[in-house]
């Protein structure tokens, strides 16, 4: 039987949405003010959901102190007051909150195994939030 854990992190950082093959007024009729040439910035709300088997020693499906340390070294703190355009996780991608679901989703399954990773869902305003799921994941969170 599996158990399923939400968990939440929170970081600052700002972004400018702008593609290179696209021309100045192209980029500012797809991406209207998010286009600012300065950029712009969101508190972030991120929340994994991970699923596994309740260990019978320690009564949780992973270590939560083990998982808040990862995200913390290894995503929310690299994150946090940063220019997602030069993050490293997006690698040149266009730092739309769509794209940074489904790459925290990528590195978290990739890098931390103690648990199956279901969900992320980042929160960018409290209008706007994007999910990217496992490709067979239950999607009643």
């Amino acid at each position: 039987m599996k158990a399923y854990l939400n968990r939440r992190y929170r970081f600052s950082a700002s972004h400018r949405l702008d593609n290179p093959a696209m021309s100045e007024s192209e980029n500012r009729a797809c991406y209207g003010k998010c286009n600012n040439p300065h950029g712009h910035g969101h508190n972030y709300i991120v929340e994994l959901t991970l699923a596994g088997e309740i260990d019978k020693d320690t009564g949780m499906v992973c270590d939560l102190a083990e998982l808040d340390r990862f995200m913390r070294e290894q995503l929310i703190g690299p994150m946090h007051e940063s220019n997602l355009n030069q993050q490293r996780l997006l690698d040149g991608e266009i730092p739309t909150t769509e794209a940074l679901s489904k790459n925290i989703y990528e590195y978290v399954k990739k890098n931390f195994r103690k648990a199956d990773l279901q969900r992320v869902r980042v929160e960018e305003t409290a209008q706007n939030a994007f999910e990217f799921h496992a490709p067979n994941a239950s999607h009643r969170f």
